[in-house]
């Protein structure tokens, strides 16, 4: 990931509803949800939530399919992998004993 990708992913992120909806999507996993019940869920318009998640897609964060009428929406979590890598590309001026914490933070557990 470059830095103006970072950036756009990072704006993305800095709205509140968009963070909301991103989470909302991480949560959901590979089954996604639906355009109108992401609006539902975070207390948005319709239109507004679909601003927001062309916003989120644009950046490299959101995913869509088409399921006939419906369109549902994922986290793009290849995207948000880059983000996070881009961040701690330099981190712990090589000592990974240091971001070891954070890691773990950010490893799903089973």
């Amino acid at each position: 990931m470059d830095k103006a990708s970072a950036l756009s992913a990072l704006a993305a992120l800095g709205q509140e509803t968009r963070l909301d909806i991103f989470r909302l999507l991480v949560q959901a996993g590979q089954a996604g949800v639906p355009a109108g019940e992401i609006a539902q869920k975070v207390g948005a318009v319709q239109n507004t939530a679909s601003a927001h998640l062309k916003a989120l897609s644009q950046a490299g964060l959101v995913l869509t399919e088409r399921e006939g009428r419906i369109v549902r929406y994922r986290a793009d979590i290849d995207g948000f992998r880059d983000l996070l890598a881009f961040l701690m590309e330099d981190c712990c001026a090589g000592n990974p004993d240091i971001c070891r914490p954070l890691i773990d933070a950010v490893t799903c557990s089973g």
